[in-house]
């Protein structure tokens, strides 16, 4: 498949350097936001899920109603939605958008933040449910007789869905990096995510998925998310200027308890946070532009990694990704619409331009070598 690209989905103006106490949706922002992220070519916009923050669901169905093309991934913690339920909401999104859904499922990488909704499974027991979760709901979207579910996490009799998705499925997303995910996503998901770890580390990743879609007796394998936080600027100095600013944003906000994190906060629970700051620890830059001081000035919050230079550098960056297979490559900045704007204008453009060129090259060399056995 294509190379795509994905954002993330911002319902009103408050950034990471720039944040808004207790934000409301803006809804005029909001639908410009997904008007630009498809006017500027991208293919996805994730929409997030936090315990205290807004339904996705709504959320993707008011992107769905202002877009053509873009497609849009629920994230969903299976502790919120029973399975049936999520089945029939996810077809349901799914027609009203016109076959436009992913849903991204959510484990739980925090005791606390799964405890402050009623969750208190451990993280093993997390990514068991998950593969209850993702079995019934592919069964509800293709079976057309009721059927029975046993399992450890979920029991139901004779359920049957009559709410279909538009393609018959709809694409499964799971993300992280530990055992158990890798595990569950490489059996269980068409798209696995990761963090923006340096080239070494996500080869190495992109193997335990690989390994384990196998082990799973899988003929195919997921495709391969990896995300960024690009900081782009018209040279790589005035990049890395620009990337010092930012850096020294987020340093204040979170030291005045307006980050993501608390100042006090200790040592993230998640193992892809805690992969982050082990990195960030053996140096500040990584390979041709991964930055990690913001990883370490937000505690390694979610996805952190970022790619400090000119839209040429940064494009470069990312195809050594795809170099390495990842097929979807999310990027989000920290000025939320005017990065998407600037990505849409100068990143992914010199991006599809690198993918054009090397499949010309891969076919002419297919043609030589033809001409060579002819």
């Amino acid at each position: 498949m294509a190379t795509e690209f994905i954002s993330m989905t911002f319902p009103n103006p408050s950034t990471e350097i720039d944040p808004m106490r207790d934000p409301a949706i803006d809804p005029a922002y909001l639908a410009r936001y997904a008007r630009t992220l498809d006017d500027y070519g991208f293919d996805y916009t994730l929409v997030p899920y936090a315990s205290s923050s807004f339904d996705p669901f709504t959320i993707g169905a008011t992107i769905a109603a202002q877009t053509r093309r873009l497609k849009i991934i629920v994230a969903l913690r299976p502790n919120t939605l029973y399975p049936t339920v999520a089945a029939k909401a996810l077809a349901t999104l799914d027609q009203l958008s016109g076959g436009r859904v992913v849903v991204h499922f959510i484990a739980g990488g925090s005791d606390a933040e799964q405890a402050s909704e009623g969750d208190f499974l451990g993280k093993e027991e997390r990514y068991a449910r998950l593969d209850e979760y993702i079995r019934i709901l592919r069964r509800a979207w293709t079976s057309a007789e009721p059927f029975d579910f046993d399992g450890a996490y979920y029991r139901f009799t004779q359920f049957r869905s009559a709410v279909r998705p538009v393609a018959g499925t709809i694409p499964v997303s799971v993300g992280g990096s530990s055992d158990a995910a890798y595990r569950i996503g490489g059996a269980q998901a068409d798209i696995f995510g990761l963090w923006g770890e340096p080239l070494a580390e996500t080869r190495e990743q992109i193997a335990r998925i690989h390994a384990e879609a196998a082990r799973a007796g899988r003929t195919d394998r997921p495709r391969i998310w990896v995300t960024f936080r690009p900081i782009v600027a018209e040279t790589d100095e005035l990049a890395w200027a620009k990337a010092h600013r930012i850096l020294d944003a987020l340093t204040a906000n979170r030291a005045k308890g307006l980050g993501r994190v608390p100042v006090t906060a200790g040592r993230p629970a998640n193992v892809g946070s805690q992969r982050l700051l082990a990195i960030a620890a053996r140096g500040d830059v990584h390979d041709r532009a991964l930055w990690y001081p913001t990883v370490t000035a937000t505690n390694a919050a979610g996805a952190s990694t970022a790619l400090v230079g000119s839209p040429r550098t940064v494009a470069d960056a990312i195809l050594d990704y795809v170099d390495l297979g990842a097929e979807l490559i999310s990027i989000r900045g920290y000025d939320n619409l005017n990065d998407a704007i600037d990505y849409g204008r100068s990143v992914l453009p010199l991006v599809r331009d690198g993918l054009r060129q090397r499949a010309a090259e891969t076919l002419g060399e297919n043609r030589e070598e033809i001409r060579a056995y002819a």
